[in-house]
Order: C-alpha cells, then structure tokens, then sequence
C-alpha cells in the first residue's frame, strides 16, 4: 500500500504532524508512507522507520516551484493521501482515498487533537499517540560525547529564544530560574539557534553552577538527543519545547502572545506559565521556578 502524507512547514509545526503519521503507519503497518515536506522540518524524518521518499515542497519557488511539485507527485497513484494542509494539493494528485482537512471536526482545542481528526474516518477510536522524533545509536552516542563534561545528575535544558522577539522570556529571568533550581539540579544546558547566541552568553554569565553552552553548534536531532538526556526543559513559545516533548522530556514553556492552549508542547508533564495579559513582562522567575521544582519530582513516563 503506498501512501502519501503531506505535512506542515515550522519545526513545532512539524512536530505535531507526527502523532497523526505515527497512528497512519499503527492502521497501515505494511504500508510505504511518502511524505511532502518543508526544507526547514525534513530532517525530523530522516530516520522514521516506515517512511518512503521525502519530496519537499519549495515555497519559495513559487508556481514553478509548485508546478514541479505537481508533476513528481503525479508520476504515482496512492492507495491514500492524507493532507494536513489547506492548499488542495491532494485534489491535485492522483489517489483512491484523500482524507484532507476540509470538513473536518477537531477532537479538542489542540493543534495535535485539530491534525488527527483529520484521520477520523480510519481511527474512529480517536487514539492519539505521543509526537516524536526518531534518533539512531550514532546520534545518542554523539549527545553523550557533548555533554560528557557535565557533573552526573539531573540536568535543566534552557532554551532563551523564540521567532518573535515579545514571545521571549527577558534572559535574566531564566537566569533565576537556573540559580532557584540549583539545589535540584546538577547542570545546565543552554540551546538554540544561532540567532539566540547573545542571548546564551549574557545568560551563563549569571549561571552559578556548571552549564554547557550548546547554542548555535548542534543541528535539529542532535540537539533532540541532548534534550533526551535532560532531566527537563524551559523555554519560550517554540520550536525546542516541542523537540524535548518527542524526546519524552517534561517541559515548561512560558507564553506572552500566542495561544498557549493550542501550540503548547504535546505531553502529558508539559506545563506552561502565561504572562497576565499575554505579557512576559507580567511573570515572575519565581512563579516558573516553583512550577519547574514541581515538575522535578515527577518521574518520566
């Protein structure tokens, strides 16, 4: 059976598309599932199982970019596409069954429960697996290599950036944060992209226990194997909490603008802290520091 999956284009995004490809390939285990995906977010498949070609769709290519899309995805005929997007492409292509988002009645206010129920006329029992990222031996061996450093423990993963500069956290507060949770922790871990590198270093300079600064150095599934290995993560709206959630991570994310109760991280140790008035200015180091310790005492699922 060869199915084509089309999935969204953020990292976060990205993320939550996987509990809807995960329970696709749990109805059709024998089953090719190729998948169109965002230059940005492809390589969060590059080690699924089950999966076929990976095609990515240039948006920046325009209508040619698109027309090129078209005629590669039409060289086909799937037993089945599923389309989490709102484009049409599927009506596009040639297929016996298309299960798209037009008509469809969400399970709940989440972006995980809204993409699912999309598949709801093959998972009428309305299962949800977690979201998740595939790693390889090589890629835990590799975190375990970068953090070999770091005192043996609990660590706290931070992430202090976010795509939109009023969904970040000023960086002193993670800094409180870091220090309040010191007792309980042995290590921090500081992540993000490049862009987020003066922001690390102004953070580590008021650390007062051991860090390991890792922003801007790792690529998208290494940086998923370190947050693997952390006792939890803290950050902003974005694409790191949703990576730690994959991981099995329990995660705290702060929120100002946004809707925290669509985009928070899928997991069932995810907590978030929202600023009054969806203002980050307005929540304290020390509301987050006692959600984070409560969190401490929980053990992963």
């Amino acid at each position: 059976m060869n199915i084509l999956f089309i999935t969204l284009s953020n990292i976060g995004d990205a993320i939550m598309t996987t509990p809807t490809l995960e329970r696709v390939h749990q109805i059709y285990p024998d089953a090719v599932i190729d998948l169109v995906c965002d230059p940005r977010s492809q390589v969060l498949f590059t080690h699924c199982p089950y999966r076929g070609e990976i095609i990515l769709k240039e948006k920046k290519q325009g209508k040619k970019g698109l027309w090129q899309l078209i005629k590669k995805l039409r060289k086909k005929r799937y037993d089945l596409i599923v389309d989490l997007r709102t484009d049409g492409l599927s009506y596009l292509l040639r297929a016996k069954r298309r299960l798209t988002k037009w008509g469809h009645k969400p399970y709940g206010p989440h972006a995980v429960e809204d993409l699912i129920s999309i598949i709801d006329r093959i998972n009428p029992d309305r299962k949800i697996p977690s979201t998740k990222i595939w790693l390889t031996d090589e890629l835990d061996s590799q975190a375990k290599k970068l953090t070999a450093s770091l005192p043996e423990g609990k660590w706290l993963a931070i992430g202090p950036g976010a795509n939109w500069e009023p969904k970040t956290w000023a960086v002193e507060n993670f800094s409180l944060v870091a220090n309040a949770l010191a007792d309980e922790t042995n290590a921090v871990i500081l992540l993000g992209g490049t862009g987020d590198i003066e922001k690390s270093k102004h953070l580590k300079t008021a650390l007062q226990g051991p860090y390991l600064d890792l922003t801007g150095t790792t690529d998208l599934l290494t940086t998923a194997a370190v947050l693997k290995l952390c006792e939890l993560f803290i950050g902003n709206d974005s694409g790191l909490g949703h990576l730690a959630a994959a991981v099995n991570t329990p995660t705290v994310s702060v929120f100002g603008p946004g809707r925290p109760e669509r985009y928070h991280p899928w997991h069932s140790l995810n907590r978030v802290e929202i600023g009054a008035n969806q203002s980050l200015d307005k929540l304290s180091a020390e509301h987050v520091s006692r959600t984070a310790r409560q969190l401490l005492k929980h053990d992963r699922i």
